[in-house]
């Protein structure tokens, strides 16, 4: 159970950074765009076809995240100078992805087991410090029994990159381009009138928010060691899921606190498809049925508390009206009877 739970959190992290590029999209232009699907597996491939290559893999991913970027710009120059419906524009681009991504995997699977990648280069190095035994140890002197992490650098340095994603998303929101981008998203008539280029603020957003998943998907390949040509089916999903979950737990008072939100999400989301796993009648095809029902769960829930509390609301004024008529019928009858 720990060792499921752990990857879970590992993998969680990673999806975290799509999770953001998401948000970004979603929530912040309020842009329904699935090029998500595509421009995940493009960051996959992309990384991958490198690697196997002999380029070093850190420039490997940095190569996806920039051409996820440009995925999400063309999606938004089909939306903006095409006039293309945002909605159908993604899935135009998505479309097109699909045989991008063929053509520059070369076959629909590219395997890295033998490759030198991120996560082995991560491994390597972490293990030469040693802190992984001590770690190990104090969950044993804690009581944990079983099988223990192979290694903790994964998550910690995975941690740390999310964490620098989330900084420079709170950062990029709160400077004049990214209020520009909020402003668009909130009301784009509104930012025209002050004579500002909605256009070049869509495309901006939508390049920055398939960067992030494409640079997610080139992590997952070599964290999974392999890049498939469908390994992004249902991405926007898992995308949106990990935010709703997000949101409705943590909260979105504060910017900073909506983008950690989507992050736990992300986290809590892979976990709960992992213990969903184990239930005995479910199998691993059930994935997706697990996560629509995860996303259905988060989208009801929410709403049937919120109107519980308002209905809770509605009763305690209610019965403070009937105690203050209460109250001054008894102080009538009181003054006739003193009469």
């Amino acid at each position: 159970m720990f060792t499921a739970i752990f990857g879970s959190i590992e993998s969680g992290i990673i999806y975290a950074i799509m999770a953001l590029g998401v948000y970004l999209s979603f929530r912040i232009l309020d842009f329904p765009d699935l090029t998500v699907d595509g421009s995940f597996v493009t960051g996959a491939a992309t990384a991958a076809t490198l690697i196997v290559a002999g380029v070093n893999p850190f420039f490997a991913t940095i190569a996806a995240l920039i051409v996820g970027f440009i995925a999400g710009a063309i999606t938004g120059l089909l939306h903006t100078v095409g006039k293309i419906n945002p909605l159908l524009s993604g899935i135009l681009m998505m479309i097109a992805l699909y045989s991008i991504n063929l053509r520059i995997m070369g076959r629909s699977n590219v395997p890295l087991l033998n490759e030198e990648t991120i996560m082995t280069k991560v491994r390597d190095f972490w293990s030469s410090l040693g802190i992984d035994s001590m770690l190990n140890n104090m969950l044993l002197a804690m009581g944990f029994e079983g099988t223990l992490p192979r290694t903790w650098g994964i998550l910690i340095v995975m941690l740390i990159i999310t964490i620098l994603f989330k900084l420079f998303t709170d950062w990029l929101l709160q400077t004049e381009i990214g209020l520009a981008i909020r402003a668009t998203g909130d009301n784009k008539r509104m930012i025209r009138s002050f004579s500002a280029n909605t256009s070049w603020f869509i495309i901006l957003g939508l390049g920055l928010s398939n960067a992030m998943v494409a640079f997610s998907g080139a992590l997952i390949a070599q964290y999974g060691s392999f890049a498939d040509i469908g390994m992004g089916i249902g991405m926007i999903i898992i995308g949106l899921a990990s935010v709703i979950i997000g949101e409705a737990i943590f909260g979105t008072k504060t910017l900073a606190r909506a983008t950690l939100a989507v992050i736990g999400g992300a986290i809590i989301y892979r976990i709960v498809v992992s213990l969903a796993l184990r239930v005995q009648f479910l199998e691993t095809g059930d994935v997706k049925l697990i996560t629509a029902s995860i996303v259905i769960l988060a989208l009801i829930l929410p709403q049937i508390i919120r109107n519980q509390k308002v209905k809770k609301q509605k009763e305690k004024k209610r019965q403070e009206r009937l105690s203050a008529v209460d109250r001054k019928d008894g102080g009538h009858a009181a003054v006739k009877t003193d009469i």
